[in-house]
């Protein structure tokens, strides 16, 4: 009986070790050096990039940061009618205006029967280019 139970536990132990396909991190060994210092495969490439991508033309980028420092905050969520940047059924009726309409609407401000624009969305310090880089940016990614 004294040897039973310490066999039975090493054997309950073992056949559960078994049914693992594999063994949770904290249970692996650590790899060596050259293993470790060795890159990982690179990810497969995205089909489309995403909204948050870096856009790769330079005024694009300008547009992409001012969108995120003053835009976002309404633009992201559709506040008071705003439209959701990359959402062409909203902006299928704005981008046909032209893009020097939707820039001053988006300086001077507007109010809309679909919501309204403050000037320069409250924010007072942006200057015009800054607006007219946003509003090029959320025109380009969604169309």
């Amino acid at each position: 009986m004294k040897r039973f139970l310490p066999l039975l536990t090493l054997s309950v132990l073992f056949l559960g070790a078994c049914g693992l396909e594999k063994p949770p991190a904290s249970l692996e060994f650590p790899k060596s050096k050259e293993e470790a210092a060795a890159p990982e495969a690179p990810a497969a490439p995205a089909a489309e990039p995403a909204k948050d991508a870096a856009p790769v033309d330079p005024k694009l980028a300008a547009g992409k940061t001012a969108y995120d420092a003053s835009c976002a905050g309404c633009h992201d969520a559709g506040m008071m009618g705003a439209p959701k940047p990359g959402d062409k059924a909203a902006w299928s009726e704005r981008i046909p205006q032209g893009i020097d309409v939707m820039v001053k609407k988006s300086i001077d401000g507007f109010t809309g029967k679909a919501g309204m624009m403050p000037a320069k969305g409250g924010n007072a310090s942006l200057s015009n280019e800054e607006v007219t880089s946003a509003v090029t940016y959320m025109v380009e990614i969604s169309k």
